[in-house]
């Protein structure tokens, strides 16, 4: 499992930042859109040839698979159920024996959960009678029945992936000017960012603790022609 991980975990790096690449590319290529926010330095790399999503625990679409942001509402009903999934896995690691991962637990829970009843807020503000409800697949293994080493490592592996699916969605929204409030881009911009730094710090714990290096993916449908993000 662990060198399974290894081997295809070099792609899943590349994944990101190739999209968010091409993400660029759209947004630099339609004169018609709003002035683009840039993502962080350092998420310029090139796209792999082939890009197979084959880490674990992922769920059927991977964290990229499928990621469209057409609007603002459809970005918030879609990172809501993103929350909400996110703050149950980090539930579990009160279970967690590493203080570090406790901490990383408390933050996820108090902060997305935030961010959760903010999103409710504005949809209740400006899109009302709209419903909210989207058919949302779920990234994370069911985390309940594990302990020790094995909780820690699955929740890294997967929240990582999981981070990286925000991180797309909330850099759709900003380089395609989809905001239609100035909070909501905002949120965006705070999503990015503040899950990206909790994304590498994650995959340096799965360094250190696991031997695990570069960045765990999620499968993609067998044979579905997809390339992760390359060429979105």
């Amino acid at each position: 499992m662990r060198r399974q991980t290894a081997l295809t975990a070099a792609a899943g790096a590349t994944l990101i930042t190739a999209a968010l690449t091409g993400l660029n590319v759209a947004a630099a290529n339609d004169r018609s859109q709003p002035t683009p926010t840039p993502a962080p330095s350092g998420w310029q790399q090139t796209c792999p040839s082939q890009s197979p999503w084959t880490g674990p625990g992922m769920g059927s679409g991977g964290p990229m698979h499928g990621v469209r942001v057409d609007d603002e509402f459809d970005y918030l009903t879609q990172m809501l159920p993103h929350h909400q999934e996110a703050v149950a896995a980090a539930q579990q690691l009160r279970r967690s024996e590493r203080p570090q991962m406790r901490r990383l637990g408390e933050s996820i829970v108090a902060t997305q959960s935030a961010e959760i009843t903010k999103m409710k807020a504005w949809l209740d503000q400006w899109y009302p009678g709209r419903s909210a409800a989207v058919g949302y697949r779920p990234m994370m293994r069911d985390l309940s029945k594990l302990s020790g080493n094995a909780l820690d490592e699955a929740f890294l592996q997967d929240m990582i992936g999981h981070h990286m699916g925000a991180i797309m969605m909330s850099q759709q929204l900003l380089i395609h000017g989809r905001a239609q409030h100035e909070q909501v881009a905002a949120f965006a911009r705070t999503v990015r960012d503040a899950q990206h730094a909790e994304m590498f710090q994650m995959q340096r714990w799965l360094a250190d603790w696991f031997g695990e290096t570069g960045m765990p993916g999620g499968p993609g449908p067998a044979g579905d022609g997809r390339q992760g993000g390359c060429g979105w």
